[in-house]
């Protein structure tokens, strides 16, 4: 029986997964802030430049996303995490500190690519260094902190705009206060800036550059002499076996391409589930529902704490049921409760009932598709192919949350909310009929033998 440095695998993938708490909160602070900086901009009654300062993100996204693969692959992927740590903070700072609408922008955007680079990179490097026997586990902590930033954000914005609910007066808020939203995701980063110094480069990586003594180093470190032998002559032995370097291009041939779609559906049906637009549109939701801008406030918080809580059982159940059980759970829980949610929606049945089919969705996503689709893209693919896939995926996956973002309110007023959901739950029946059919199981299984049973 091997023993493994829990201590030091550990430290090492929750500095890497401070990536996804700066994800997190990156993603949803700028909800907090939007009342304010419009104000303060002066586009609260201009809807196009509203539309830009929630979206420019969204482009910076697919851009971090496309260009982390390849320069990881280059550069190596702690180096790739130093940068995207120095753009979060450089973002997180500029977008406080701008008076200038443009530069605001500008600052966003760059958020954005650091939410792109870090999406990827994050798991992609744990899934790199885990042993194989708990690596759902611990590339799932990456999910967890996303949400953890989440909730941090949803948290920070409450208590910085409290004054405006107490004391009704919003000055302070419109020309100061939405920056401290901003800048409070600057100490997270510094963290993250310095504590990514400490860990070491993906052993993967490594040898695949031919570094085998480095790299034997680092998997002696996390499991022993004896587990750095086996695991550099698996990795030696699948390098051989494929002794090609990948692009893009030769992503979409075989023997990949058949890897690559399943990633690249898993990613953009993440998204295309729906419930990230419970987080992105929570206030419509719930008011369409019969609650008032003050219970709204409230039910927000219990989404995100909802959604720490049952991210957190899925690290528990991600390497006892299997990474395709899972996602076959959470694509027909979703599809029940969107049914449901739907039918509630066009009887118009308001109330408490409403609350706990949105809350239930939130459970269920957490505890399946949310973190075990980021486990999945992390590890379906060959090493030398992996950073590129993995970004590849990762655009992919931002590029169904930019569909998803701006088709629901164009369905909510076309179809009504009862529409919107019932589409929702034929989305996600579809996906439980593919991954019924195509899905492999991933779990206890090494990066390598991965690859040779799905390479084949």
């Amino acid at each position: 029986m091997k023993t493994f440095n829990k201590g030091f695998v550990y430290f090492i993938c929750i500095v890497s997964a401070m990536g996804g708490l700066l994800f997190g909160y990156d993603w949803v602070v700028i909800g907090g802030a939007k009342p304010f900086y419009e104000v303060y901009f002066n586009i609260a009654d201009d809807p196009q430049m509203q539309g830009l300062a929630m979206s420019i993100a969204l482009v910076g996204c697919l851009t971090g996303a496309m260009t982390a693969g390849s320069l990881a692959d280059r550069f190596g992927r702690k180096k790739l995490l130093i940068a995207s740590s120095v753009v979060f903070l450089l973002s997180a700072y500029g977008t406080g500190y701008f008076s200038h609408f443009s530069y605001f922008l500008a600052a966003r955007f760059l958020s954005g690519v650091g939410i792109g680079m870090a999406s990827g990179l994050s798991p992609m490097y744990i899934a790199e260094v885990a042993p194989s026997h708990i690596r759902g586990k611990l590339v799932s902590l990456n999910q967890l902190t996303i949400v953890i930033g989440i909730l941090a954000a949803q948290i920070t914005n409450w208590l910085i705009a409290e004054p405006v609910v107490h004391n009704t007066i919003d000055t302070w808020n419109c020309q100061t206060g939405w920056r401290w939203m901003f800048w409070a995701g600057a100490f997270p980063a510094l963290a993250f800036l310095i504590l990514v110094f400490f860990i070491p480069e993906s052993p993967r990586w490594l040898a695949m550059k031919g570094d085998n003594s480095s790299a034997r180093d680092i998997l002696a470190r996390i499991g022993g002499e004896s587990y750095a032998d086996e695991e550099l002559w698996a990795i030696s032995a699948a390098a051989q076996a494929d002794n090609k370097q990948y692009g893009l291009r030769t992503l979409f041939r075989r023997p990949l391409v058949r890897i690559v779609i399943i990633g690249i559906v898993v990613a953009v049906f993440q998204q295309w589930s729906g419930t990230n637009v419970i987080f992105n549109y929570a206030q419509e939701i719930f008011q369409s529902a019969g609650y008032s801008l003050s219970d709204v406030l409230f039910n927000i918080v219990v989404t995100g704490v909802i959604n720490v809580i049952f991210t957190i059982v899925a690290i528990f159940t991600v390497e006892r049921l299997g990474r395709r059980k899972l996602m076959l759970i959470g694509a027909c829980g979703l599809a029940i409760i969107y049914l449901v949610l739907g039918t509630c929606y066009y009887f118009e049945i308001k109330g408490v009932l409403m609350v706990a089919l949105v809350v239930s969705a939130i459970a269920c996503y957490a505890m399946t598709l949310g973190p075990v689709a980021w486990v999945l893209i992390a590890e379906l693919f060959p090493s030398r192919v992996r950073a590129v896939a993995v970004g590849t995926c990762t655009f992919a996956l931002w590029t169904g949350s930019t569909t998803l973002t701006y088709t629901f309110p164009l369905l909510n007023s076309s179809l009504g909310s009862y529409g919107t959901f019932w589409i929702y739950a034929a989305i996600c029946a579809a996906g439980f009929v593919y991954f019924m059919r195509v899905l492999p199981e991933t779990k206890g299984k090494s990066l390598e033998e991965i690859e040779k049973e799905l390479t084949r």
